[in-house]
């Protein structure tokens, strides 16, 4: 069933693009009750989202340039918001609180829950961090097994990955990136698994890049995937037929690259600011 449901999404996506080109369908008119869209993601995720700081609602990034354009050219305002730890985000998005989710991997149970667009908002690779004082042997997934791991709650790493570290590996789950660094700098555990470009950002910020190293080679290279859950009420072909049209034009115009290249220099402006404050 779940295969079933996966197929029957890519063929609504490609039905919407190329519906979408034929028509226009960013120009069309919005006879949808739709006036509004709730977007979130992985607050712990620069430079593709980020916080300013702890107590702050709205999100940054590489993904909040691309869900801004996406707004604009689909004629419909999208608030992008911190739901809270990556585990609630998904979550509210699983229940239609939340209308997007602002990047995420391909599994086979958030699919059940969520529709996938194509084309994928950009790829990122997931790796092994270890400490260098402390390294061990790495070049596949077998060598992690009677080790010690840890990563964020309900992360995925690719469904070949996340099913066979279920059966196999001691893989614990915190709530925040920054708790299972903490606890590989403690030596509480031999490994963190974690996306590179995150945990790096991370690390440089808790001061850990000198301390921390990522494994070769990656574990997994995935799309990050804009989805809507299946239980909010703009859930409407009409809609979902703007936004996989936008987002395929978004990619041949080559914004999204542009965004991906901006993002990345708005987080590292940051990240020199508050590696210096104290």
């Amino acid at each position: 069933m779940r295969l079933y449901t996966y197929t029957v999404s890519c063929f609504l996506a490609a039905t919407f693009f190329n519906a979408g080109m034929a028509l226009g369908a960013t120009n069309l008119p919005l006879t949808s009750s739709c006036h509004a869209l709730k977007a979130s993601g992985n607050s712990e995720y620069p430079p593709f989202l980020w916080r300013e700081n702890e107590t702050s609602t709205e999100l940054r990034g590489v993904n909040r340039l691309v869900i801004d354009e996406l707004s604009r050219r689909i004629n419909i305002p999208i608030t992008l918001v911190h739901a809270g730890p990556w585990s609630r985000a998904q979550t509210e998005v699983k229940n239609g609180r939340i209308d997007l989710m602002a990047g995420a991997f391909y599994t086979n149970e958030r699919a059940d829950y969520m529709d996938y667009f194509t084309p994928v908002i950009l790829h990122t690779t997931s790796v092994v961090w270890q400490r260098k004082d402390k390294t061990f042997p790495f070049s596949k997934k077998e060598d992690l097994k009677g080790k010690w791991g840890v990563t964020v709650i309900n992360n995925s790493f690719g469904q070949e990955f996340d099913q066979y570290a279920q059966r196999n590996l001691n893989i614990l789950a915190v709530s925040s990136l920054t708790q299972a660094l903490r606890m590989l700098e403690a030596d509480r555990v031999d490994y963190v698994l974690y996306e590179k470009s995150p945990a790096h950002a991370y690390a440089t910020i808790l001061g850990l890049s000198d301390s921390i190293v990522a494994a070769v080679p990656y574990i997994s290279s995935e799309g990050l995937y804009l989805t809507m859950s299946k239980k909010s009420p703009c859930n409407e072909s009409g809609i979902k037929l703007r936004i996989a049209t936008a987002l395929q034009e978004m990619k041949q115009d080559g914004f999204t690259e542009q965004a991906l290249i901006s993002g990345v220099q708005e987080w590292e402006a940051h990240s020199r600011i508050s590696v210096v404050m104290p």
